[in-house]
């Protein structure tokens, strides 16, 4: 529900976190793989087949068909479903429509759903054109489920009058429309902000949203929350209790958000005052405020470096009783590093651990990435040793981090320090050890000079300003008076005719 902005720093913090955390997932999948019966004759050798590298279409064709083996329709659905992630859709694509050959009417419309959520999840535009027509054309039947995930694919492409002209002729697909695809359509639009087109189907079809009203006016609402129209949301808050459905946390949490993210770009200062009416309506209907309402102003008020403001709220929170989560305090002390309050920065850093608040990675990678942005390494250490008393874990991007910007910095010593520490807790690090060779690490030093101004100068500078504005003042009467001058003949000439 809050957006933090993030920093080159913290980009590649959490790159360098996911890129860790994927590798380590694919080592537990093989080692999970290795424990499992193995697959059939039939379905490796159709798999290695279908995501062979080497070789066109074509070749992939002729391959297929010196296939001997008795071809089903289960079998199809398992060779798409273990060559999805490594094969290309157009390979994939030339094996589905080889074995809908090959089979002729023997291939199960559920398989064929199957290939279209598949092709859907790859966002192949064309793919899902050819076999939807194909659907259509053999009388085949559309599941519910597969007009949902088709739906939100082609909005997702910009494509909504293909998913809308879709949903208008699901008979046609054997589709019903029903509560269930009302919903999905108006899901897939209200996710990409076209709420106006959504309020259309809904309009046209209020017949068939009969027990899931709540979650057709949570998707308009934060189709509208998208756009950041005010407004209408608020429209739809108000419709929602003159239907007798009391909007929920979500839903003021969604125009919470609309709210305040139109206010920083249009109002700061009115991001309060604006926000805290909205929790005080909530409270009225019985909805508490939790630290996700007040982290999306908190979120807001950073991006606008509204530090007094910020605290503030940290406060008001705590005599609330809300209690302040992590993400409470690291988008507050987010804002004090950014703006050089490192001290009151680091007393919010104590004073969340002094109440035993654990935070995430995240806490972490977030802040030490601003101190590094913000030239501050040595302070980015400081947290740096917090996070290791804590005994997270995680630290590979820390490292990959810190070392390269002390070592740029000109501080070689301590970056072997941290590069040795690493090694020795068998962490696995990302940047080059050439960094700690000052013969090919580059150093980068402030260029900017202070100059200093001496007081005669300074007592000059201020006399010549004051010359200036004199002059400026002469200037600006003596056009008044020649207007003057000029207008009062013109008065004496008119009143004379």
């Amino acid at each position: 529900m809050y957006v933090v902005p993030k920093s080159k720093w913290q980009l590649f913090l959490l790159r360098n976190f996911t890129a860790q955390n994927s590798l380590r997932f694919l080592c537990f999948q093989s080692s999970t793989t290795a424990l499992t019966a193995p697959a059939p004759p039939e379905l490796q050798e159709l798999s290695a087949v279908v995501s062979r590298t080497v070789g066109g279409l074509d070749d992939l064709e002729s391959s297929l068909n010196n296939f001997k083996a008795s071809l089903t329709s289960s079998l199809v659905t398992q060779v798409i479903d273990s060559c999805k992630a490594e094969a290309s859709t157009r390979r994939l694509l030339r094996f589905f429509l080889w074995s809908h050959k090959s089979l002729k009417c023997s291939l199960e419309d559920k398989d064929y759903n199957y290939a279209i959520r598949v092709f859907a999840g790859k966002k192949d535009h064309t793919a899902l054109d050819i076999l939807i027509s194909d659907l259509k054309k053999e009388g085949r039947e559309l599941e519910s489920q597969t007009y949902a995930t088709v739906a939100e694919t082609l909005v997702k492409l910009g494509r909504e009058d293909e998913a809308l002209g879709i949903f208008k002729n699901l008979e046609k697909y054997k589709c019903p429309q029903d509560s269930f695809t009302v919903t999905a359509i108006v899901n897939a639009l209200c996710a990409q902000g076209h709420a106006k087109r959504a309020e259309g189907v809904v309009w046209h079809h209020k017949d068939k949203i009969c027990g899931v009203e709540q979650s057709v006016y949570r998707s308009l609402l934060y189709g509208w929350s998208e756009q950041e129209n005010v407004k209408e949301a608020r429209r739809i808050i108000k419709e929602m209790k003159s239907a007798g459905i009391m909007p929920d946390l979500f839903c003021y949490n969604t125009f919470l958000r609309c709210l305040c993210e139109r206010n920083l770009k249009r109002n700061p200062s009115g991001l309060v005052p604006e926000a805290l009416n909205v929790m005080m309506e909530m409270r009225s209907y019985k909805v508490v405020p939790t630290s996700v309402s007040y982290n999306i102003l908190l979120s807001c008020l950073g991006r606008a470096r509204r530090v007094k403001e910020s605290c503030q709220i940290l406060e008001r929170m705590k005599k609330t009783g809300c209690s302040p989560d992590w993400m409470s305090y690291c988008l507050v002390i987010r804002v004090l590093y950014l703006t050089m309050r490192f001290g009151t920065g680091n007393k919010l850093v104590d004073e969340m651990i002094g109440k035993g608040l654990m935070p995430m990675c995240k806490f972490y990678y977030d802040l030490i990435g601003v101190l590094c942005a913000v030239e501050r390494p040595y302070y980015a250490l400081e947290l740096f040793e917090r996070m290791k008393r804590s005994s997270l874990g995680g630290y590979g991007p820390v490292y990959d981090v810190l070392i390269p910007k002390l070592c740029r910095g000109g501080d070689f010593e301590k970056g072997r320090e941290l590069w040795d520490e690493a090694m020795n807790m068998g962490v696995d690090l990302c940047c080059s050890s050439d960094v700690l060779d000052p013969s090919i690490t580059e150093v980068f030093k402030p260029t900017r000079k202070e100059e200093k101004i001496s007081l005669v100068e300074c007592s000059s500078a201020k006399f010549k300003f004051k010359e200036r504005g004199k002059k400026n003042v002469r200037k600006v009467y003596k056009k008044k008076k020649k207007k003057k001058i000029i207008n009062n003949k013109k008065k004496k000439i008119s009143g004379a005719a």
